[in-house]
């Protein structure tokens, strides 16, 4: 695996990066009460991907990213559940559209870790995740997700599911 650790990392972060823009596109079209069952199909298999890919590593102890990583691996199969076995009916609509979100906060939660880690300029303001910078930043992602989520909830919570693209 070592030999190929450079491409297993691209490979890594390129599924991560899909999943995230996906996600993105997924959400906005929560918000305007549009299912985009294309993009929901990337963002769920390349999300649920970035994540089983990210155990591949090497690593000795549990990291945080594994543990971020675990949650959204429970959040993510009932929501592929509620989309497809359950067909968005009823209460499963809103499940769906809480549990993407929170998936896609959890894959842009770990996006911001590596980002203050790994951007020099970053690293300086937050150089471990008790500095108050990564803190802050992270608080403010947060916030930035619940307000998506609340929007999305909104948007595609009543929608018409005729609205499909």
């Amino acid at each position: 695996m070592s030999d190929n650790l450079p491409l297993y990392t691209l490979i890594h972060v390129l599924l991560s990066v899909v999943g995230i823009v996906a996600g993105l596109v997924v959400v906005g079209g929560f918000m305007a009460g549009v299912h985009f069952r294309r993009w929901v199909a990337c963002f769920l298999a390349t999300t649920i991907l970035t994540n089983v890919t990210g155990f591949g590593f090497p690593f000795v102890t549990l990291l945080p990213s594994h543990i971020v990583a675990t949650l959204s691996l429970i959040v993510l199969p009932i929501a592929v559940f509620a989309l497809y076995g359950k067909g968005l009916a009823g209460s499963w609509r809103r499940v769906f559209v809480v549990l993407s979100v929170l998936a896609l906060y959890l894959n842009v939660f770990v996006l911001m870790a590596q980002l203050l880690q790994k951007i020099p300029v970053l690293a300086a303001l937050a150089p471990n995740p008790q500095a108050p910078a990564f803190a802050l930043s992270q608080l403010f992602v947060l916030v930035l997700f619940v307000g998506l989520g609340r929007a999305a909830v909104r948007g595609f919570g009543n929608a018409d599911l005729a609205h499909v693209a």
